[in-house]
């Protein structure tokens, strides 16, 4: 499985509609040779958690421009909860500084704002996938 391409689902939780960010980073994931699962907005944590599940991502991408990371952590309890704690989940959007570390706090592994690059995301989604791989396997091998 390591020479398969990375699995990333780009989402969107809560109520905001604001798409066009993620669906652009979604683009750029796919043009690095990602495999990327692209949901509209709107989700529901439990069909997030489902998704990652049936598709075996290694990374959540969630994007939020109106405060739906805010929400995040529950996403977080919500993987955790259903075995998925290897998974590792990124933010983008407009995330107020002072929220950034409570969402690192709750496990998220990276914060994206306003001026990231495609290629700062790009090696950063690979790095962290290489992470889920590792502590996946880790984890069968101690089941």
């Amino acid at each position: 499985m390591p020479d398969s391409p990375e699995r990333v689902l780009v989402t969107k939780i809560g109520f905001d509609g604001h798409d066009r960010g993620s669906r652009v980073v979604a683009a750029f994931l796919r043009d690095a040779g990602m495999e990327v699962i692209y949901t509209p907005p709107w989700q529901q944590i439990e069909a997030v958690v489902r998704l990652s599940q049936q598709e075996d991502v290694d990374v959540i991408g969630v994007s939020s421009l109106a405060t739906d990371h805010l929400i995040v952590p529950d996403l977080m309890k919500a993987l955790a909860e259903a075995g998925m704690g290897h998974v590792r989940v990124i933010v983008g959007g407009i995330v107020p500084k002072p929220e950034e570390a409570d969402l690192t706090g709750a496990g998220v592994s990276a914060v994206f704002g306003p001026g990231a690059t495609s290629e700062e995301i790009v090696t950063t989604v690979r790095r962290l996938a290489a992470e889920a791989r590792d502590t996946r396997a880790e984890m069968e091998e101690m089941e």
